[in-house]
This record gives C-alpha cells, structure tokens and sequence, in this order.
C-alpha cells in the first residue's frame, strides 16, 4: 500500500528523507510538494492525477488542508489519513497580513525564508541550530520565488465545518512545543473527525518531520500496523 506525503508552506520533498526508510516497510513511498496552485483545491488537483489507485495519505502542516481535500475527493481510494502539525482553521486577517507583507521583493530576489521566520517554526532548542537553519531555507530556495509568493498570498479557508465528511482511519500528531499550531486546533481536529485519535511527539517544534524523525515514524508506523 503507497504511503503519500504531502508537504506543508515552502517545504519540498526532503522534509520526509529521515522517514522514508522506516516508511518504506508499509508500502512504496510517494512525497509531494506544493509546487502548483493557488488554493488548496487546485494544489489538491494538482497532485491527484499522480496518485495510486489506493493509499494512505499524511499531510504536514499546510499539507494538512491539502490532504483532507484528496480524501473528500477520493473517499474510495483512502486507506488512512495522518495529520502533521496541522488545523482546521481558516487563517485569520493577520496571519494574511504577516505573510502577505513579505512579499514586497520581487519573486527573482528570494534567498529563502527569513531567519526569525525559520526560528519560529522551531523548539527553542533548536532555534540556533546552524544545520537546522540551513536545512529549513535550502527546501523553500529549492521551491522559489514564484512558489513563495503563490503560497505567501493564498487566504486559506477553514473546514472545521466539513471535518464530519472524513471517515477513514486517522491520526493526528502534534508536537508539545509548536508555536504555529496550538493543542486547541489539534483538539478541534480530533474532535470533527470521527474515530480519530491524537499523540504529541515531545520536545518538538512545528517542524517535527525534520526535528524529531525517529519519534515521529515510530508514533506512524506503530499506528498503521494497528489498521
């Protein structure tokens, strides 16, 4: 059974290296990143034409939003679903305004996300880690100026409404020290879905995939042997 990832804002495929060998042992492995649309639906109808005919499917962060959209559209071709530091919320006005403001460069001049906008994604002993650093601007100088911008000026609309619709298998995963995401949208996730069940990974900033990756595939991979 294919395992499909789908990455979050500016973050490319090598979000998931360190968990692709775990992985790799449930099925062959499918990153995805949001190279293409300007809303959630048309990144969603971006990827769908690349995807198996059945599969489980993990979405990180704004991945997430992206995630839940595949399974709406392709209920019958879902085994499980995982969420990554992700919510169900719409954005709100200055969430909007934050990243819409940098986007006063144009796309050519873009050398990657901003050293406090990297930090703030990070646990705070992670948040002078030079290789960290680097690892997390060298995925969005991958993706680019136009990426950035496309991403940086969508307004994504919640789906707190909709979470009812979703009736596969799921997990939620979020970490205990995220400053983008609070326990209260990981709650409100496992509270409109169904079944669903929540872990915290320890010791973890929104970026978990890259911050704690042997935590993380040890929380998926013992919960996909339990389906």
């Amino acid at each position: 059974m294919a395992i499909v990832l789908v990455s979050g804002f500016m973050a490319d495929e090598t979000l998931w290296d360190d968990l692709v060998d775990p992985l790799t042992d449930y099925g062959p492995v499918l990153p995805f990143a949001l190279r293409e649309g300007d809303t959630i639906e048309t990144m969603a109808e971006a990827i769908i034409p690349h995807l198996p005919e059945r599969f489980h499917i993990v979405g990180f962060s704004m991945g997430g939003y992206v995630a839940r959209e595949i399974v709406r559209r392709l209920p019958e071709q879902i085994e499980s679903l995982i969420l990554i530091a992700t919510s169900a919320r719409g954005d709100t006005e200055e969430m909007i305004r934050q990243r819409r403001s940098a986007l006063k460069s144009p796309p050519e001049r873009f050398k990657g996300l901003s050293r406090p906008a990297i930090q703030s994604s990070l646990h705070p002993a992670m948040r002078d880690d030079a290789d960290m650093l680097a690892r997390v601007r060298d995925m969005g100088v991958a993706l680019g100026g136009h990426v950035f911008h496309r991403q940086s000026s969508m307004a994504r609309d919640g789906d707190l409404d909709r979470l009812s619709d979703i009736t596969a298998p799921t997990l939620i995963i979020a970490a205990d020290t995220d400053d983008l995401r609070s326990p209260a949208e990981a709650q409100e996730l496992v509270g409109g879905i169904t079944g669903a069940s929540l872990v915290t990974i320890p010791n973890s900033g929104h970026m978990i995939p890259l911050e704690q990756p042997d935590a993380l595939a040890r929380v998926m991979t013992g919960w996909l042997e339990t389906l």
